[in-house]
């Protein structure tokens, strides 16, 4: 697929890098950032969502704070971090409101996006800013991230924020554009390389170490990154961040490489949860709600029968129906404890029940894959029906 179509997707995650947006002193480089806002700004007059990955937070609190021109301690980093995330989402939230559009700041750690509790709440606070018309901007949260914990890179963070938010497209703006057989800085004969329909071994072993002063990714993690987004079902875009409205030039025919998606969002998640989690417990439904479910709507409490299982809230669960054969599986809204409350009863008696207000399904459509049925042909029904 070219660039302008895969630019024109429903949903977009952009990366930006700390060399893009940050000039050696430290500074933002403000007619840049404002040209990529009026690129935002144009990809959602188009129809499209965009979610926003950027760096630059130590590297404008180093220079706010003084700290000295060396390798940063921990506790430094972090500390830049802290102050240079006010001047980051400032700067965010004044290019984009520039185009009418509100920036809305996440700050999230490694253990968000492998936790299952903490990625369904990290995912339902990007989908509710999307639907509101917001920009997600989301940088990782370095002030609480140990060494241990952290990604090391955005590359990384922006492929995973790419699949929890179902993107079609992730654009990697970089200070090369694209891949190369060898480093073209050192080897005047690498050639670029437009496509990657896979990512094989011969490409991993051209990858190269990051040449940037005030990035931390290179090559390689910018290949880890296309590997995670493609497997799900996102395409990958890498090319030059220089220009001043870069994705206009990558619209209008700027060198790339295309890292081809392996399926498409959906399906790749749908197959994850057919195909990977184990389940935690079992959700026993009437006749109605099993309907319901085979037209592609949620599981709503008051179609729960019976709950098995210690089971928390993200968990895996499989869902049955009154005789005990298995039609689907998903993950849970609630913990065991609970789902029992809950089983049976409204949607409105929720917060009287919980003594807070939770979600509205059991299990949302999007989290659940139904099972393929004796005698179905095999297919899409084989990885669980699509809800619209």
């Amino acid at each position: 697929m070219q660039p302008a179509a895969l630019l024109a997707r429903r949903r977009v995650t952009i990366k930006i890098g700390s060399a893009l947006l940050v000039d050696g002193e430290g500074r933002i480089r403000r007619a840049w950032l404002d040209g990529l806002a009026a690129d935002i700004g144009e990809l959602a007059r188009r129809g499209s969502r965009v979610i926003v990955v950027t760096s630059g937070a130590i590297a404008l609190g180093r220079r706010a704070l003084g700290l000295p021109q060396r390798a940063l301690r921990l506790e430094e980093k972090q500390a830049a971090a802290a102050a240079g995330q006010i001047l980051l989402a400032g700067a965010w939230a004044e290019s984009l409101a520039g185009h009418g559009l509100i920036a809305a700041q996440l700050l999230v750690t490694l253990g968000d996006t492998e936790g299952r509790r903490r990625y369904l709440n990290a995912r339902a606070t990007i989908e509710t800013l999307l639907k509101l018309g917001a920009v997600p901007v989301v940088n990782e949260n370095d002030t609480v991230a140990t060494t241990e914990i952290r990604y090391g890179d955005n590359d990384r963070l922006s492929a995973r924020v790419a699949v929890m938010s179902g993107a079609e497209t992730l654009v990697l703006l970089s200070d090369v554009d694209g891949l190369y057989t060898a480093d073209p800085g050192r080897d005047p004969a690498a050639r670029h390389i437009p496509e990657v329909g896979a990512i094989t071994a011969e490409i991993e072993a051209m990858a190269t170490g990051s040449g940037s002063a005030v990035g931390t990714g290179g090559m390689a993690s910018k290949l880890v990154a296309a590997t995670i987004a493609t497997q799900s079902g996102c395409a990958v875009l890498l090319t030059s961040g220089k220009p001043d409205r870069p994705l206009e030039a990558l619209r209008s025919g700027a060198r790339c490489t295309v890292f081809a998606a392996r399926s498409t969002p959906r399906r790749a998640r749908k197959h994850w949860l057919a195909a990977t989690l184990k389940p935690a417990g079992r959700l026993t439904v009437d006749d109605g709600a099993l309907a319901a479910l085979r037209r592609g709507s949620s599981l709503l409490p008051a179609g729960v029968a019976a709950v098995e299982g210690r089971f928390e809230r993200g968990d895996a669960v499989l869902v049955q129906n009154l005789q005990g054969t298995v039609v689907a599986k998903g993950l849970v809204a609630y913990d065991a404890a609970d789902a029992e409350r809950l089983r049976g009863r409204r949607t409105a008696d929720i917060e009287a029940l919980l003594g807070y207000r939770g979600r509205d399904e059991m299990i949302h459509r999007d989290d659940l894959v139904l099972v393929q049925a004796p005698g179905e042909p095999a297919g899409e029904a084989a990885v669980g029906t699509e809800a619209p």
